[in-house]
């Protein structure tokens, strides 16, 4: 596989399982959103290879901010999903962030260091 998404979760906000599970979701569907309607031809290639998605921690607001940073500057789709605040956190609160679907070699020069969820 040549394509990858990757969804980068705030390791210090200590999410119930089932919380993080949607906040992933959100950021998912949101770069697929975007992808297409960025007409970013990495997108067809992502789907018709299976739609590989990879989860990594990132351990503050801080870092999220900084790996967005960085994967725009590569041309990257990024996704920040800010949380509605009606459950475990506060409205507006971050909780993660999608980059991609893009060339694994270009995604790994963001998010290669960091590790699994």
């Amino acid at each position: 596989m040549k394509y990858k998404m990757v969804i980068v979760v705030r390791d210090d906000l200590k999410l119930s399982c089932g919380k993080l599970a949607v906040q992933v979701a959100h950021a998912a569907v949101e770069c697929v959103r975007k992808a297409e309607h960025e007409k970013k031809p990495e997108l067809k290639e992502w789907l018709r290879e299976g739609q590989k998605k990879v989860v990594v921690r990132a351990k503050t607001l801080q870092d999220i901010y900084q790996l967005e940073f960085k994967a725009r500057g590569l041309g990257l789709t990024t996704s920040i999903i800010k949380d509605a605040g009606l459950t475990e956190i506060p409205p507006g609160t971050v909780t993660c962030l999608g980059i991609g679907p893009g060339k694994e070699e270009i995604i790994n020069k963001v998010t290669g260091s960091l590790p699994l969820l």
